[in-house]
């Protein structure tokens, strides 16, 4: 039997008391409108728009449909796009994702997961016949308390099919080693060398011959999607698309 140390043991205690503290002291309001209990309500969703125009995911150059790799660009990953649901520069998307990510507000999963269905809906997306969820590594995951991208996944396989749930799984592709988180790596190349293998394929019967779509919150080099396109494409995967809420501006720093 696996035993827990007492320092996470604390860690997830001081976690659980914190948001006891902040629901008790700070009531739920809408981040954009302030009315009670929502967090983002139906009304200010609403108001978020869709990107209007998709761009290829390696060159970010070439409008392309879907957010596919344009022809120039296909064959340098196994990637066979992202669409990206929205723009970070909308204040209201800059702030949830913040909040959802940094300030470990659960809640905000589901209106930023209907987004991300929302923008599906309105492309033609080929419909995956499995739905990944980019893993965090389990000492990530004991920190944070949950894993953000696992969280969008499963509100996007219950809803984008209403009458029909996608499946969804988590343990199909794991992350076997600790990163370096890649916001604090401005480099484009010390970011693909801080995810280089960094993930493997546990189930190889799950994913072989599969049409999966990979789900993150947001993007910027697209550094750690296209690394676990690469592992689920040599693993035997037939296609792999991705999908975000968003995908940061990057400028890369000398």
């Amino acid at each position: 039997m696996k035993i827990t140390p007492l320092w996470i043991k604390i860690a997830i205690f001081l976690q659980n008391l914190n948001s006891l503290f902040l629901d008790t002291i700070f009531p739920i309001n809408c981040i954009v409108c302030g009315v009670e209990n929502y967090w983002l309500c139906e009304v200010c969703s609403k108001k978020i728009k869709l990107r209007d125009q998709q761009f290829c995911p390696l060159c970010e150059k070439i409008i392309t449909p879907d957010g596919q790799a344009c022809f120039a660009c296909k064959k340098k990953s196994a990637l066979s796009g992202i669409l990206v649901a929205a723009s970070y520069q909308d204040p209201i998307i800059s702030k949830a994702v913040h909040l959802f990510k940094y300030r470990f507000i659960k809640e905000l999963s589901k209106p930023l997961a209907t987004l991300i269905v929302r923008a599906i809906q309105s492309y033609e997306l080929p419909l995956p016949e499995l739905i990944i969820p980019i893993p965090l590594h389990p000492r990530r995951l004991r920190w944070r308390g949950f894993n953000q991208s696992t969280l969008l996944a499963k509100d996007v396989a219950e809803n984008l099919l209403p009458d029909s749930p996608l499946t969804i799984c988590t343990t199909a592709l794991v992350r076997n080693r600790y990163t370096l988180p890649q916001m604090s790596l401005r480099s484009h190349h010390d970011r693909n060398l801080n995810i280089s293998n960094a993930f493997t394929v546990s189930d190889v019967s799950a994913i072989e011959n599969k049409r999966i779509l990979l789900v993150d919150d947001i993007a910027t080099t697209g550094s750690t999607i296209f690394e676990c396109a690469r592992i689920l494409k040599a693993a035997g995967a037939k296609e792999i698309y991705a999908t975000v809420i968003a995908r940061q501006e990057y400028k890369q720093k000398s």
